[in-house]
């Protein structure tokens, strides 16, 4: 049985995609306050689907039940059927053979389950691609950067500290937690406590600390946060009341397999860089940006260890020293089009996206360009931005947590609410011109009163009686909000 933790209408669009036509309301609850009704709310999320790379997101951040996914032991029969296919293609033997350091918190069996919550890893490919080998290069894709960010890095040499004589790429998963760091010290608690959106969404829980732990390190409570959602049907506080399970239990390898299918816009997820599902824009070309080992690195850590300027840097050396490692044991192919360094490509951080109309983005910001025809000129819209918000694309009920500035993350923004149903409007005074606000001959207007004439919202400079907003000119009571 799975889960889809996303929304059944997908969410996204190109930086180019245009506007769906809102028509927003005056709330008769809430004198400041608007309404928009609920389909409006939906085709405008419908209309900023239209590539399907946003369904193939959702795919592969379908999870299962944590029931389901802790029952998952070695061998049986009811493993789900990625899992059965990892067993095949990676069996206990392979993971022994690459953790004779590794912490005892890292078992076979919780790598098990962690692939076990998330169908798409090691999933079935049914256009021709072999799934059986997408997998197997996922994993050595995983054990390299495993390698690099909790290995021991110990020279084959090194009898004391290396009796086995074991090559540095089979020393992954040394360390569960950052060194230097245990349970029950606060730290890496940088914007805790601010009343920001980021507080409202993931509030970090006095006294606890969010340093790194598990096979990527996961660090911060805007991490922490978001990777609870995912694991817990939404709630960000398991985890941010309670961190250690991220070191204790399967999530300590949940949350690199997280990671690896989780794009972080534009920055594709590293499953599709794999399985070349993701198509590389004109921009990220001429940046060198292609297939590859490289662009993994590029999407883990491209600002500190890719470009020129950091060719011979020690950590994307040993992250390329394991890669070539391990895929030469495990005779994974390197295409012709594929680079495993990345010190030729720009780092994603650094690369200007501006005009491009081919990358796609994953997070929710409120639009806030100019509507003559709209109340206050608002677009009442939210649009996709390249950067981390409040809002994500692959979050269920975000956008309209978005439009209604839920967390509170959109300095100014209107006041509104999402009804199933709307008032029915004045004939009399057009389409877009709301009961209750539109102008009336007859009607005395204070200093400061709003009216609407055919969708354009006008504001009284001063007393007066029927002047009509449309023909009282620059001279006359009224202003255009």
């Amino acid at each position: 049985m799975l889960k889809l933790k996303l929304l059944s209408t997908l969410i996204g669009c190109s930086i180019a995609a245009s506007s769906y036509a809102m028509s927003p309301q005056p709330d008769p609850q809430n004198p400041t306050g608007y309404i928009v009704s609920k389909a409006d709310v939906v085709a405008a999320e419908q209309a900023k689907t239209a590539d399907p790379m946003y369904k193939v997101w959702a795919k592969a951040l379908a999870t299962r039940p944590n029931t389901i996914v802790e029952a998952i032991e070695p061998g049986l029969a009811s493993n789900p059927e990625n899992v059965k296919r990892v067993e095949r293609v990676f069996p206990q033997s392979d993971w022994d053979f690459l953790t004779h350091m590794a912490a005892p918190e890292y078992t076979y069996t919780r790598f098990l389950r962690a692939i076990g919550k998330f169908p798409a890893f090691c999933g079935e490919y049914t256009d021709g691609r072999d799934s059986d080998a997408i997998c197997k290069k996922s994993i050595i894709t995983a054990f390299a950067h495993f390698a690099q960010e909790t290995g021991g890095h110990i020279a084959k040499d090194n009898y004391w500290d290396n009796p086995l004589g074991l090559e540095e790429w089979q020393q992954a998963l040394v360390h569960v937690r950052e060194m230097g760091w245990q349970e029950g010290q606060p730290g890496y608690t940088t914007g805790c406590g601010q009343n920001d959106w980021q507080n409202k969404r993931w509030p970090c829980s006095p006294g606890q600390g969010y340093f790194g732990r598990g096979a990527k390190q996961l660090s911060y409570h805007f991490n922490y946060g978001p990777f609870s959602e995912v694991m817990y049907d939404g709630d960000a506080t398991v985890l941010l009341n309670n961190p250690a399970l991220v070191a204790d239990t399967w999530l300590n390898l949940s949350s690199a397999i997280w990671f690896f299918l989780t794009p972080q816009a534009p920055k594709p997820a590293m499953l599709h860089v794999i399985d070349r599902t993701w198509v590389p824009s004109k921009a990220e070309k001429e940046a060198g940006i292609g297939y590859g080992f490289g662009t993994t690195i590029n999407i883990i850590n491209g600002g500190i260890e890719c470009g020129e300027q950091n060719r011979y840097k020690g950590q994307p050396v040993n992250r390329i020293r394991y890669w070539e490692g391990l895929s030469a044991h495990y005779n994974i192919p390197i295409e012709a089009d594929e680079s495993n360094t990345c010190w030729q490509q720009t780092p994603y951080g650094s690369l200007n996206l501006n005009g491009s109309t081919d990358v796609l983005y994953t997070n929710w910001e409120a639009n806030w360009k100019y509507y003559p025809d709209r109340p206050e000129g608002v677009s009442f819209e939210c649009e996709l931005v390249g950067y981390q918000t409040a809002y994500s694309a692959l979050v269920p009920g975000d956008y309209e947590k978005c439009i209604t500035n839920f967390y509170e993350s959109h300095a100014n923004w209107p006041q509104v609410r999402v009804v199933d149903t709307m008032p029915p409007t004045d004939p009399g005074t057009g389409p877009t011109d709301p009961i209750g606000n539109a102008w009336d001959s007859n009607k005395v207007y204070n200093t400061g009163d709003r009216v609407v004439v055919n969708g354009v919202t006008y504001e009284a400079k001063w007393w007066t009686q029927g002047d009509n907003p449309e023909t009282s000119g620059a001279s006359g009571p009224w202003k255009k909000v």
